[in-house]
Parts: structure tokens; C-alpha cells; sequence
């Protein structure tokens, strides 16, 4: 099968598995663990922030920061699409007692103008005070689209300006950083914390990092530990997110040429009535109204190919370093035989 699911399905490379085997390792609990302790430091220095705290997963990180930054009650700023609104089970609320304000712009991609329209007036007895603004870069839901560094440099200086502290879920920042071309340091500095996901294109087997000032992330350690993700070997996780960062981080640019060209062929399909925009390594469309997503699926798997359903008529498809050029050839003959 012809996995296309997402960029997480990945499998360790052979260079991977044998920086993990090597790894010494350490309590990180005890903060013992040489090469966590590395990964934590050396990928906050990368940009341009104090330290770096290793989670099991994105989800925990985001809602860490959105803990951290937080106290109930209050509203926090995300737009309609963002991950931490659909996909993270509530956290938002449960964890941290906030209530979201939701902007709608295309492809998730917040407008300084909804920011501004989405700020509770302070002085309203009946609103909860905005305390956080989330960005997600690049956007899942809006087919992997990625900010400008002007548009991030923007909405950061207006959060500020009013008293918001900013998050970036950057699940697949390093898609948007290799796609536009900005620097770590640069997106390091429109933001109070920034979590990113080692386990997608990147392609280790798990683990995200939340990058913050020392005293923010002092405090999301505590929290790690009351949301139950406190590890302890973690040695062979960090060494995999290392070789990661180091090995694999350049080769994402080969990911978003495969996406495009999979836009390209599906838009010239008689069942696409729709392609998103294809920024970085996710492509959606949306089918033609008659037909079923599901059976749509179900032909593409018995094909060999595998894809999800992304609401309504939507497909996803997302490209990663397992989909090899064979792979390529083969799913372009399947896309083109429904």
C-alpha cells in the first residue's frame, strides 16, 4: 500500500535507527538524560529562544504552552481551522478553562484585521478577557498553507500591543520555513512559545518540542509532569529527533514537489471539482457532488493507495520521505484510473 494518509506514518530510516541505537541514556525526569537535554538546548538556540522542553506528542505541547500562558477565565484567539480548536479533544477548555475566539480567513491563514475584530472589549463585563493568540504554521486544515514572515511579524506586534501572549502550534514548521525561505531565528522571534512536531515530515517515530523563554518552559516541565508526560530513557527518542532535525530537514523541499506534481495530475481528474491551493506537502480537493468520499476511498485502497477523508467532499493526500519515486509513478496511475 501506497501511504498517503499523513506525513506521521513514517518509519525510521536506516541513519535513524543507528543514532538510536548508540544513544547513551539518562532519567530525563531527573534531567539526566544527556542527549534530551541537547536536543532541548540546542533546538531553542536554533531559534533564537532561552529552552526547549521534549513532549511525547504536538497535542501535549500545544496545550502545555496554552496552560502555561493562561489563567481561567479567559478567551483564547485561534482561527476556525487551527488544530488546537479541531483536532486536540477540547484541551483548550478542559485543561485550561479557556473560551476560543474563532476568526475565519482562507486556508487558516488569520487577517491582522479578524485579530483585531476578535478582541473582547475589555470593558464588557459579559467577555471573557483575550489572554492568547494561536497561529498554526503551516495549517492542516488549510492544506499545509504557510504565513509570510511579514504576515506573523504583524499579528505578533498586535497581540503584543495588546496584552496577548503568542503561540505557534508549528506542527510542520519546518515545511513552511524550507517552502518560504524565512529563518528559525526570524519566526523565533514573532513568538512567546512555538511547539514543533519532530514525528511528521521530519520522520521520527515521535516527540514534539515546546521553545520558550527558561522561566516559561521551567513551568511547562511541571506541567508536563501533571498532564502524565514526564519520560525517563529518552535517549533513543531524542537521538531520532536529532538525526531528524540534522538529516532530514533540508529534504522536506523533495516532499512539496512530489505534492505539487500530485495537484496537478488530480486537478486534470473528471471527479475533481476543486484543488486547494498546494503550498507544501498536503493536497486536498474536493470531490464533484454525486460522488461518495467513501467509495472514493474504498477504490483508491483497493488500488493500493491510501488517503482520508478531510469533511464533506474534501480528500486529503500528504507526501512524506516514505513515498519513494517508484511509489510516485504507481500512484499517479492509480489516481488516474478511478
Amino acid at each position: 500500500m501506497i501511504d498517503f494518509r499523513s506525513d506521521t506514518v513514517t518509519r525510521p530510516s536506516q541513519g535513524m535507527l543507528a543514532a538510536m541505537q548508540k544513544a547513551p541514556l539518562g532519567d530525563d525526569v531527573f534531567g539526566e538524560d544527556p542527549l534530551t537535554n541537547a536536543l532541548e538546548r540546542e533546538t531553542a538556540q536554533r531559534f533564537g529562544l532561552e529552552a526547549g522542553l521534549f513532549c511525547p506528542s504536538g497535542t501535549m505541547a500545544n496545550q502545555i504552552a496554552i496552560k502555561n500562558h493562561s489563567s481561567a477565565p479567559g478567551s483564547l484567539i485561534c482561527d476556525q481551522r487551527s488544530h488546537v480548536y479541531l483536532y486536540e479533544v477540547g484541551g483548550i477548555s478542559f485543561h485550561s478553562g479557556l473560551s476560543p475566539i474563532l476568526t475565519h480567513d482562507e486556508a487558516g491563514l488569520m487577517q491582522p484585521s479578524s485579530l483585531l475584530a476578535a478582541l473582547p472589549n475589555p470593558h464588557d463585563l459579559h467577555k471573557a478577557n483575550a489572554q492568547i493568540l494561536v497561529l498554526e504554521n503551516t495549517c492542516n486544515k488549510g492544506g499545509g498553507s504557510c504565513y509570510d514572515l511579514d504576515q506573523m511579524q504583524v499579528l505578533s506586534q498586535l497581540a503584543r500591543e495588546n496584552n496577548l501572549a503568542v503561540h505557534l502550534d508549528g506542527a510542520r514548521l519546518a515545511n513552511a520555513i524550507v517552502a518560504k525561505g524565512y529563518s528559525e531565528k526570524e519566526v523565533g522571534a514573532c513568538f512567546d512559545s512555538i511547539s514543533i512536531c519532530l514525528s511528521k515530515g521530519l520522520g521520527a517515530p515521535i516527540g514534539s518540542l515546546l521553545l520558550g523563554s527558561a522561566n516559561f518552559i521551567h513551568s511547562a516541565r511541571r506541567l508536563r509532569k501533571l498532564f502524565g508526560g514526564g519520560m525517563r530513557q529518552t535517549g533513543q527518542l531524542a537521538a531520532a529527533g536529532q538525526y531528524a532535525l540534522d538529516q532530514q530537514w533540508a529534504r522536506l523541499a523533495e516532499d512539496h514537489e512530489k505534492a505539487a506534481e500530485l495537484g496537478q495530475l488530480i486537478a486534470q481528474q473528471a471527479y475533481c471539482e476543486e484543488l486547494a491551493p498546494v503550498q507544501t506537502n498536503i493536497v486536498l480537493f474536493r470531490l464533484k457532488e454525486e460522488l461518495s468520499p467513501q467509495a472514493f476511498l474504498d477504490q483508491l485502497a483497493a488500488k493500493g493507495l491510501l488517503a482520508v477523508p478531510f469533511g464533506g467532499q474534501w480528500i486529503r493526500l500528504v507526501t512524506h520521505l516514505d513515498i519513494s519515486l517508484g511509489s510516485m509513478q504507481q500512484a499517479k496511475q492509480i489516481l488516474c484510473s478511478i
